[in-house]
């Protein structure tokens, strides 16, 4: 199928499916710390020990606190899963291919709701942003020991920023620090557009909260900063799905 006819597809309303797909319990468990990597490529996507619960944040762009509802299981079984469109295809096509499938294999459904909560909104700072997008295929910059690196747009990037904010004050410093807690939400309000690469030096102190570290890092390296509002913000709730996946 050519990318010409998924446009078609895609402007007649008409779901959008892989060609092939295989979605399996998982054989070997490996946890919360380990677990949800998700290789998305122009042609298909790959995971391994991918739960349900990030399988539907990547197919509808959200946020983990975004997801509610749904069985115990949603964010703790683990599954692999393997599919192919039939040709080249955009990331938002193979996001709506990811949602057929999982309509299609694990009978999911939903409904949402809007909701006011407390967020941080990434903004620029008021000298204006330091940072700039990459070219269209330029290779990623180098990394620099002892350096925090990123590459995507900003709001993957403030999606990082969510779980970075939840790692507790660094009181032991033989400790590894681990994010902990559900991810505050962050939301990019830049305006900027484009693919960046960050290099940030994030200098962790005792006793100095996450908080006060990142916006440091995030005025003084990237002229950019967080600031707190209440927002609305549309949550997906699940209402049903099935815990083994239909056969392949």
């Amino acid at each position: 199928m050519s990318l010409l006819v998924l446009l078609s597809l895609t402007s007649s309303g008409q779901n959008l499916a892989f060609e092939v797909a295989s979605v399996k319990t998982s054989q070997r468990l490996v946890g919360k710390d380990a677990n949800n990597q998700i290789s998305i490529g122009p042609a298909g996507l790959s995971g391994r020990n991918v739960t349900l619960k990030r399988l539907v944040i990547e197919a509808y762009h959200l946020q983990p606190h975004q997801v509610s509802g749904g069985p115990n299981w949603l964010d703790v079984n683990e599954y692999d899963i393997d599919a192919k469109a039939a040709g080249v295809a955009t990331k938002e096509q193979l996001a709506v291919m990811l949602r057929t499938l999982l309509t299609d294999r694990f009978r999911l459904s939903f409904h949402r709701e809007a909701k006011e909560e407390s967020v941080y909104e990434l903004v620029t700072d008021r000298n204006g942003p330091k940072i700039h997008p990459v070219s269209d295929g330029a290779a990623p910059a180098a990394e620099v020991a002892g350096r925090r690196h990123f590459r995507g747009d900003l709001q993957q990037f403030a999606n990082l920023l969510s779980v970075q904010l939840t790692i507790p004050v660094m009181e032991d410093p033989g400790a590894p620090s681990k994010a902990r807690g559900l991810p505050v939400p962050v939301l990019d309000k830049t305006g900027l557009p484009g693919i960046y690469d960050i290099s940030v030096d994030l200098n962790l102190e005792l006793g100095v909260d996450m908080f006060t570290l990142w916006q440091r890092v995030l005025q003084s390296q990237l002229g950019l900063k967080l600031e707190s509002r209440k927002a609305k913000m549309e949550v997906l709730v699940v209402d049903r799905a099935e815990r083994v996946p239909v056969g392949n």
